[in-house]
């Protein structure tokens, strides 16, 4: 099942996001490679800096949990994840 994760960032720790984000990258990456991150990407407007990823999972907390171990996570950068089961109905992830 798929679900979509936002991300809300700690607007206060911007230096800390951009020094830890190749970390946080390569994360995800690991998380693609082997399947279960579908995509991630960054909000592109300022005005709430976050992040959504769509990521495969059984419920909402299998997906949180596996995110628990971002780097951002774990530095306490993210001041709210949520995860919601997501169908999408058109297009290259539509079933």
């Amino acid at each position: 099942m798929l679900f979509a994760v936002e991300y809300v960032y700690d607007q206060t720790r911007t230096e800390d996001l951009e020094s830890l984000r190749p970390q946080h990258r390569d994360f995800l990456q690991h998380l693609h490679d082997e399947g279960s991150l579908v995509v991630a990407g960054r909000w592109q407007d300022a005005g709430a800096p976050g992040a959504l990823l769509i990521v495969e999972a059984y419920d909402d907390a299998a997906a949180l949990e596996l995110l628990d171990a971002d780097p951002f996570h774990r530095a306490h950068l993210i001041t709210q994840r949520t995860a919601r089961a997501w169908s999408p109905a058109i297009g290259k992830l539509a079933e």
